[in-house]
């Protein structure tokens, strides 16, 4: 494998360091229907499956490990509230629920993680 090294990218337009890309950018997204047979939508980037838990919980797990579980992750849900459901080096944990009923399946959730891979 090659390793090539420099200190910005361009587009001939705008130059940005390549250390805002690498520590900036997303490691891992994913967009997922919780509802009945959950599906992982598109091919999100450094996502390999998603297991649902139970009502509201699921592990969005990556494709490459994060360094350690002291990353964070964002958490998006249609009509509903999201939290995070613990996590470690191998998935981010996602909880869905509303607030007037508690934990609850939702049709549309988004997580972005960032943090450091391994």
């Amino acid at each position: 494998m090659s390793t090539l090294n420099v200190s910005n990218i361009t587009d001939g337009t705008t130059t940005v360091g390549t250390s805002y890309v690498v520590n900036g950018s997303a490691k891992a997204w994913g967009f997922f229907n919780g509802t009945g047979t959950i599906v992982l939508f598109g091919s999100g980037f450094n996502t390999s499956s998603l297991t649902d838990v139970g009502t509201g919980i699921y592990q969005l797990h990556f494709t490459n490990n994060m360094a350690d579980a002291n990353y964070t992750s964002s958490l998006v849900g249609n009509t509903f509230h999201t939290a995070d459901e613990g996590h470690n080096t191998a998935y981010a944990g996602v909880s869905t629920y509303s607030v007037t009923h508690g934990s609850a399946d939702t049709n549309r959730v988004n997580v972005a993680v960032h943090g450091d891979l391994a």
